[in-house]
């Protein structure tokens, strides 16, 4: 969309979620990269109730969604800015709600044949005894096995048991995030990421991104520990891997109906060479080192520069 350079720019960030604060770090490097590329950007704490006579107030002219989790990708803010004619960033009602809940997320790559870990799909309410279900799981699955919640973000709620003794309480820490909770075939291989944007109204797939945590496990301690991970872009795949990957990428993209920046997370797996996605990002990280920018910039996307191409996606 077409946005003047004095036009408010709301960049909201924050609220009720489990990764607010995250968003809000997000958030204000977003509004700094926009102001140093003169818009008129100011960031806004999301407060569901008020936003919309905030946003008027204040005469903004679009939203840029920084909301990590509840709200920002599950549908939530966008349905509140629909119903009052503000355009935002990202993606649309459908696809957030859907990408947001990774149970629905992983019926859509079945139903589409898209590679993805095996996984079992319990509801609390229909969980029973955990430990009758964690034997099933073992029994299905071996160990280790991921278990995850269903609808958060950053790996909240994520646990990967590696004994016996270890799944009943990796199902209770995920249940107290979400109703569904996903217990997941562990994919032994290598952590990629892909980012994509539009370019024309098409998908275009950044550079892949091998992430490579130091403890084996690319949990929140090393999402948001300095140096605990180390990030390889462009991964160190020959063409023929790499654009196969980003290939698979690009299908899901278009089967969870995404739209501007997402990013694509997927295990490539060290005994057959397949890319199993894990999940997608509607509202990734958006620091200057968060993956999305580190992919940008190996093609020579800088940091506000894509802030811009993501706000002038806007609809």
């Amino acid at each position: 969309m077409q946005i003047n350079k004095q036009d408010v720019v709301a960049v909201v960030l924050g609220g009720p979620s489990s990764e607010a604060e995250i968003s809000r770090v997000t958030g204000g490097a977003i509004a700094n990269a926009l102001r140093e590329k003169g818009y008129n950007a100011k960031e806004v704490e999301l407060n569901p109730s008020n936003l919309i006579n905030e946003l008027r107030d204040m005469n903004a002219k679009v939203v840029f969604n920084a909301v990590h989790g509840m709200y920002g990708e599950d549908g939530r803010l966008q349905s509140i800015l629909e119903a009052a004619g503000i355009p935002y960033t990202g993606c649309g009602v459908l696809a957030s709600a859907v990408s947001m809940d990774k149970s629905a997320t992983k019926r859509y790559l079945q139903s589409a044949g898209i590679p993805t870990a095996l996984c079992m799909i319990i509801n609390k309410r229909d969980a029973g005894d955990l430990q009758t279900l964690a034997e099933k799981i073992i029994s299905e699955f071996g160990l280790p096995v991921v278990i995850k919640a269903a609808t958060q973000g950053s790996s909240i709620g994520v646990v990967i048991p590696k004994t016996a003794q270890e799944v009943v309480p990796a199902l209770e820490e995920a249940f107290k995030y979400s109703e569904n909770v996903l217990a997941e075939k562990c994919i032994k291989g290598k952590e990629l990421t892909i980012s994509i944007m539009e370019e024309n109204g098409e998908p275009k797939p950044l550079p892949v991104i091998w992430i490579a945590p130091h403890s084996g496990a690319y949990d929140f301690h090393s999402k948001y520990t300095k140096g605990a991970t180390d990030y390889h872009c462009p991964a160190p795949f020959d063409e023929k891997t790499t654009a196969y990957i980003q290939k698979i990428a690009v299908e899901t993209y278009k089967l969870l109906g995404l739209s501007g920046v997402a990013r694509v997370d997927a295990m490539l797996g060290d005994e057959d060479g397949v890319a199993y996605v894990l999940e997608a990002n509607t509202v990734p990280g958006m620091t200057a080192t968060s993956l999305v920018p580190k992919a940008a910039a190996a093609v020579g996307i800088s940091f506000p520069e894509l802030c811009e191409k993501i706000l002038l996606s806007a609809k």
